[in-house]
């Protein structure tokens, strides 16, 4: 399999910042399934090959589906440019070998849709099955680490036991 990507910026992760968008998302005054649902398909959309439309396809489909924007959108940014190119690959092989081809060189020099469309058919498929299963993943991490922070903090606990007991946010 050959692979040419030229990268031509740099990509630094600010953790401070991403400490304070997860306790900002740990913390909301919503249900943890509520929140964990905005943040899998956030997780899903960012395993598709639409580079330039994950974050305008989750404030998209946070809005039709009600679902919760802040998450959504933090979950449209886990795929980052460290881990395009294997996603990219894994999805590819993985379509190939569900569509039942040979393997095949993937070669592309830019991330736009034209380098990518001789290989979209396979890069969907493999997209598709390894976001649904990074959402699911996604799903019940999240899940787990509101309900784990809400329980450090008497107020959150109270509430989230009350959005579990009635099954809904609280107004």
């Amino acid at each position: 399999m050959t692979l040419e990507l030229r990268a031509t910026g740099t990509f630094m992760i600010n953790l401070d910042k991403l400490k304070k968008q997860f306790k900002k998302i740990l913390s909301l005054d919503a249900h943890p399934g509520h929140i964990s649902a905005g943040f899998a398909v956030g997780v899903f959309i960012s395993f598709t090959p639409f580079f330039g439309l994950h974050t305008p396809l989750a404030i998209a489909l946070a809005f039709i589906f009600r679902l919760n924007k802040l998450t959504c959108i933090t979950g449209a940014w886990v795929n980052t440019p460290l881990t395009i190119v294997p996603v990219l690959v894994g999805s590819y092989n993985l379509g190939r070998f569900l569509r039942g081809k040979p393997a095949r060189d993937l070669t592309f020099t830019t991330l736009d849709w034209h380098s990518l469309q001789p290989y979209a058919k396979s890069i969907l498929l493999g997209s598709s099955i390894l976001g649904f299963i990074a959402a699911v993943a996604a799903y019940f991490i999240c899940y787990w680490l509101v309900t784990f922070f809400r329980r450090k903090d008497a107020a959150l606990r109270e509430i989230t036991r009350e959005m579990e007991e009635v099954g809904e946010e609280l107004e």
